[in-house]
């Protein structure tokens, strides 16, 4: 089959099954994920897990001794030797504690479908899942092996699941990221800024306020005087923020404090900017005589290039022109485990996931409608890149 004809016949098959799509989705959100929580977590992992082998996928779920357990989807082209693999990523963690569906059911109305995590991103899941059918039922002969691979704990930094993921994006030509889509066109995110967190502590020397402020060093003030100058080096055209989001220090009023501390938001566009940024922290030096610096922390999720996606959007752009979707783009401020997959080389794309709005927060939602065309634009980039 042309490829110019994949969409629409993808699309064809997946519109009559969206009824089955929004079954799957309601029993996904109402098993519970939360990151932090494994025994759920895991109990999630089955029901989805579950899902996947019903429809005939072969499945491996990979253990986890502190979080939830990863499940690792295969689907082999047919050849002995396929000469790719594409590989696409999710998780299935989100944000709500156990117990949050009570205050926040599953529910459908509007032609929109609530729930926690719906959005972020189980409804990614659901359209990864028919995206595959789709592939089987067309009876499509893939040029390359297809992994999906669904992680437990991206909310909460991928520190158990990055090897994992990292090693899978390394034998793949190409990365799909199914983290929900941005706004109500569903906007695909082709560049993410890098993500980091920095600790700037001031030190200084205690002693009595009003007997003897001159034999203290006053470190809120060391700190305060740090913080005007980093505050200059905020630039929102290029990408570049620094937010002081904590800071505490002292004791009592009448007391010189010897001690403030700030946590810094770290955000950059490019890695030649997070990089210098980071210099910029480790080279500071105090204002005050005396006074002596800690900074500590930085970078740990790279930024996401757009140069690492634009093939793959244009790809995309042009299989969603084929089924009358005009697909647009655009830069998302927060990370994603695309982040690290990009930064290895290889070619990355995200926001391929559900179309809807309100993430980590109780407005959570899907547009039930956008799910089959969402799904039919993953297949299609499957059997065509």
């Amino acid at each position: 089959m042309p490829d110019s004809q994949l969409p629409g016949k993808f699309l064809q098959l997946l519109k009559p099954r969206l009824p089955q799509m929004l079954a799957t989705l309601r029993r996904f959100v109402t098993a519970e994920s939360p990151s932090l929580e494994k025994a759920a977590a895991d109990r999630c992992c089955g029901v989805i897990a579950t899902e996947w082998i019903k429809h005939g996928a072969s499945v491996e779920r990979i253990a986890q001794k502190h979080r939830g357990d990863l499940l690792r989807i295969t689907h082999d082209s047919g050849k002995p030797r396929p000469p790719g693999q594409l590989l696409v990523l999710g998780h299935y963690d989100t944000v709500y504690s156990t117990g949050t569906l009570a205050r926040m059911p599953f529910r459908v109305s509007g032609g929109k479908a609530y729930g926690p995590g719906i959005f972020d991103m189980k409804a990614g899941i659901v359209q990864a899942l028919f995206a595959l059918q789709a592939l089987g039922q067309s009876k499509i002969s893939l040029s390359k092996r297809l992994v999906f691979l669904w992680t437990s704990d991206e909310e909460i930094g991928s520190e158990a699941s990055r090897k994992t993921f990292e090693a899978e994006a390394r034998r793949s030509d190409a990365v799909f990221v199914l983290e929900p889509s941005f706004g109500p066109r569903g906007l695909l995110k082709t560049a993410r800024r890098g993500v980091g967190e920095a600790k700037l502590i001031a030190h200084g020397r205690a002693s009595h306020a009003g007997l003897a402020p001159e034999e203290g060093i006053n470190a809120i003030h060391e700190l305060a005087r740090q913080l005007a100058r980093i505050e200059k080096w905020n630039d929102p055209r290029c990408g570049v923020t620094i937010n002081a989001g904590v800071i505490e220090g002292g004791t009592r009023t009448n007391v010189i404090p010897e001690r403030a501390r700030v946590v810094l938001d770290l955000r950059a566009l490019r890695v030649s900017e997070m990089r210098s940024l980071e210099r910029r922290l480790h080279a500071l030096r105090p204002f005050h005589r005396g006074a002596r610096l800690e900074i500590t922390g930085g970078f740990d999720r790279p930024p996401l290039e757009r140069k690492m996606s634009a093939t793959l959007f244009a790809r995309a752009k042009s299989l969603a022109k084929q089924m009358n979707l005009s697909l647009g783009e655009c830069t998302a401020g927060g990370g994603s485990d695309g982040n690290f997959t990009a930064a290895l080389g290889i070619p990355t794309l995200d926001g391929l996931g559900a179309v809807g709005d309100g993430a980590h927060s109780s407005r959570e939602h899907v547009l039930i409608n956008a799910m089959p065309a969402r799904a039919a634009l993953l297949a299609a980039l499957l059997a065509s890149v």
